[in-house]
């Protein structure tokens, strides 16, 4: 089972944190945001990573090291220049011979990424998408009238949404629609396909997940890792 990691973003978001370090490389208690996926990713039986980078690779070559660091092999991929959320992967078209995981460079989750992928592999479709039941906040009260008059007030209502969660499992064939060399998101991947008729599976996660995409989503970060990763450290020297 491989996987590839999307740590090319310049984490403009997190200024100015990521004006010393690339966002993956950003400390979550006594880890990173990337070594917390490498080792969430090996727990679940992913036995070869790919790390897709721009911005400060050199940053990011420098911490993984040695190729059996963790006990896996994990390669770097660089691209000459920004290519999107989808693109990246295109330069690693001649490693990915079979369906393969892909997740943003930003994501802390406790997915079980075997039933993900089990599940993928045995759905008729050649994208299947991870996906996230949220409830963002809403600071308004929403009012219910009819004509003139007010009926009813809902103080600070919740609206649920399922969302992209940037995880998803990717059949090879799908290379036939990447264009390379070419900035290309995974949202203009879906809509491509859709526009194909090409069937897009859908995998509900259940699990604990988070976008360390803001400063205040990075504290959240510090507190979940306690709470949801600090055991990743028995995984790292643990054969496959």
């Amino acid at each position: 089972m491989k996987a590839v990691i999307l740590a090319g973003g310049l984490g403009t978001r997190l200024m100015p944190f990521t004006q010393v370090l690339p966002k993956s490389l950003l400390p979550i208690g006594d880890s990173s945001i990337l070594e917390t996926q490498i080792l969430s990713l090996k727990r679940y039986g992913v036995d070869e990573i790919f790390v897709a980078t721009n911005h400060m690779s050199d940053y990011i070559q420098a911490f993984l090291g040695t190729e059996d660091k963790y006990g896996i092999p994990i390669r770097l991929s660089k691209e000459s220049k920004p290519l999107g959320t989808c693109g990246p992967i295109t330069l690693l078209k001649d490693k990915l011979k079979e369906p393969f995981i892909v997740i943003n460079g930003d994501i802390l989750t406790t997915l079980d990424f075997a039933q993900f992928y089990r599940f993928a592999l045995n759905l008729e479709a050649e994208l299947v998408v991870a996906t996230k039941e949220i409830t963002p906040p809403f600071e308004f009260g929403k009012v219910v009238s009819e004509g003139n008059y007010i009926t009813d007030v809902h103080e600070k209502p919740s609206f649920k949404l399922e969302i992209l969660s940037g995880i998803y499992v990717i059949k090879p064939s799908v290379f036939n629609i990447i264009p390379e060399n070419t900035f290309y998101g995974m949202d203009i991947l879906i809509k491509d396909m859709l526009n194909r008729n090409m069937k897009i599976g859908k995998y509900l996660i259940s699990e604990y997940w988070l976008d360390i995409g803001r400063t205040n989503h990075y504290q959240t970060a510090q507190e979940a890792y306690k709470e949801h990763f600090n055991t990743l450290k028995d995984v790292k020297n643990h054969p496959q």
